[in-house]
C-alpha cells in the first residue's frame, strides 16, 4: 500500500467525555497515549478498586453508549494541574482539580445532570496510576480509516463527524476498509515508531450519537452491518517500538 498519513489524532482523558486534540505525541511500548482515558466516573455500584486495578466494561461508567447528554458538554485537561474545565458553548459549567475532592464535587454536580436514565447511586471519579479506562482490556491505541467513514457518508448519504468513533489515531491516503485486513501488520514511521495492529473494533450505540449535539441520530451500527456485514469500524494497535507521532506523519504497513 502507499504510506497513510496521520490526519488527526485525539486523547480522551476521562472516559465518555469529549476529545482533546494532539499535534504530537510520545508513545511508549505496552501504552496507551499518554493521559487518554486516565479517569473515569464510575456509577453507585462501586466496582472499581484503585488499590487493585482491574478492567471492567463501559457500561460501569458513564459513557455515551448509555448517557448521550455528556456529548453536550466540552471537556479540558489540563495535565500540569490535573483540573478539568466543562463548558457547554461559551460558558464553563464547572472546573476542578481532579485530584482534589473539592475539585472532584464541583465537577460531578455538572455530570449528574448529563446523566442518561441510570440515576441509581452517586456518581464516582476514579483513577488509579498506571490504569486506562479502555474498552479493551489492554493498553493500546485505537486507529480509524477516513476512507471508512467516507464510504458510510457516501452510502448514508450525510455527513459523518470522525469523533462518533472516538479513535485515537485518524488516518488519510488508504482505500475503504483495508484496515480489516490488518490483523498482526505493522504501522511504522520513518522516525521507527512501530504498531501492531491485533484486532477490529467492533462498535456499540456510543456511535449512534452526534458528538456536537448529544442526539441519537444514526443507527450506526446497522449501516456497518448493512454496508460490510459486520458492525466493525476501526482496529486497535498494540505500541511495539517507542516514538513520537505527530500530524502528517507517514505510516507504512508491514508486507506480513
Amino acid at each position: 500500500m502507499s504510506a497513510a498519513k496521520l490526519a488527526a489524532l485525539y486523547r480522551y482523558p476521562v472516559k465518555g467525555l469529549s476529545a482533546e486534540a494532539l499535534a504530537h505525541v510520545d508513545l511508549e511500548e505496552g501504552q496507551t497515549l499518554p493521559h487518554d482515558r486516565i479517569y473515569a466516573v464510575e456509577l453507585g455500584e462501586r466496582r472499581f478498586d484503585p488499590t487493585v486495578p482491574t478492567w471492567l466494561p463501559k457500561i460501569a461508567f458513564l459513557c455515551l453508549m448509555k448517557d448521550a447528554p455528556l456529548a453536550q458538554l466540552d471537556s479540558r485537561f489540563d495535565a500540569e494541574t490535573w483540573t478539568l474545565t466543562l463548558a457547554r458553548g461559551d460558558e464553563i459549567l464547572a472546573e476542578g482539580n481532579l485530584e482534589t475532592e473539592e475539585g472532584q464535587a464541583a465537577v460531578l454536580a455538572v455530570l449528574d445532570h448529563h446523566r442518561g436514565p441510570r440515576r441509581e447511586g452517586e456518581l464516582r471519579i476514579v483513577r488509579s496510576p498506571g490504569h486506562s479506562f479502555s474498552d479493551v482490556s489492554r493498553k493500546a491505541v485505537s486507529i480509524i480509516n477516513l476512507a471508512s467513514l467516507r464510504a458510510i457518508e457516501d452510502f448514508i448519504g450525510r455527513p459523518v463527524d470522525p469523533l462518533r468513533f472516538r479513535a485515537n489515531l485518524y488516518l488519510d491516503g488508504l482505500e475503504p476498509w483495508v484496515e480489516n485486513q490488518w490483523i498482526d501488520r505493522e504501522l511504522t514511521t520513518e522516525a521507527g515508531l512501530k504498531l501492531r495492529v491485533y484486532k477490529t473494533t467492533t462498535r456499540c450505540a456510543a456511535t449512534e450519537v452526534d458528538p456536537a449535539s448529544g442526539e441519537r441520530d444514526i443507527d450506526m451500527t446497522g449501516v456497518l452491518r448493512e454496508l460490510t456485514g459486520d458492525n466493525v469500524c476501526g482496529v486497535y494497535a498494540d505500541v511495539v517500538t517507542d516514538g513520537q507521532l505527530k500530524l502528517g506523519d507517514e505510516l507504512r504497513l508491514s508486507s506480513t
